[in-house]
């Protein structure tokens, strides 16, 4: 399995620095890498969860966007399940990849509390993610036809969704609660007092 895995993460990857991608020069090395390794600690916590599918989740996630399909998820679905298959992975694990990756992309619809472990290790991951390193800060340079009301606007959005919605596991929630307060505070939520 590990062999496949890292095709898929290989496939991804170049996929990722493709130029038309706006977040090509960064998303690897500042997103899915940072995703993969909050998970796997995740993982060495819910020991029940199943790494490789986790890890595929990871590498998968995203696959959608990184290609510019904003049509839905039956169009991400259909091009990530025909990539799994075209790298060789076996069909009930290609299936229920596929029907894990519906659930993370339904986080606005479904109670992702609710769903499988391997869901929300990876939505929790994928959230807490965007508060390490220049996340948040890229979004700036890759929207200059914006103002900076609008990009702290975008920024509070994308953090309250994240926390919400998508960091589901109370480790995460403990682990990035200052995380969180800083970047709402750089969005413009600022606290009543500073010192207490």
């Amino acid at each position: 399995m590990d062999h496949l895995i890292d095709k898929l993460r290989a496939k991804v990857t170049k996929a990722s620095f493709n130029p038309d991608f706006i977040h090509h020069k960064w998303f690897v090395k500042y997103h899915l890498n940072i995703v993969e390794q909050i998970a796997l600690e995740l993982c060495d916590i819910y020991k029940n969860a199943n790494r490789n599918l986790v890890k595929t989740l990871i590498w998968i996630h995203d696959y959608g966007k990184i290609l510019g399909i904003r049509d839905g998820v039956e169009k991400i679905t259909e091009v990530t399940a025909k990539l799994m298959e075209e790298i060789g992975f076996e069909q009930e694990f290609t299936d229920k990849a596929i029907q894990y990756l519906r659930i993370f992309e339904s986080k606005m619809e479904f109670e992702l509390t609710k769903a499988p472990i391997e869901v929300q290790i990876t939505s929790s991951a994928d959230a807490a993610s965007h508060m390490v390193g220049p996340f948040y800060s890229l979004w700036w340079l890759e929207s200059p036809h914006k103002t900076f009301e609008e990009l702290m606007e975008d920024n509070k959005g994308k953090a309250l969704k994240d926390w919400n919605r998508k960091i589901v596991l109370p480790e995460v929630k403990k682990a990035f609660e200052n995380r969180n307060r800083f970047v709402m505070e750089n969005s413009g939520d600022f606290p009543e007092k500073y010192l207490t």
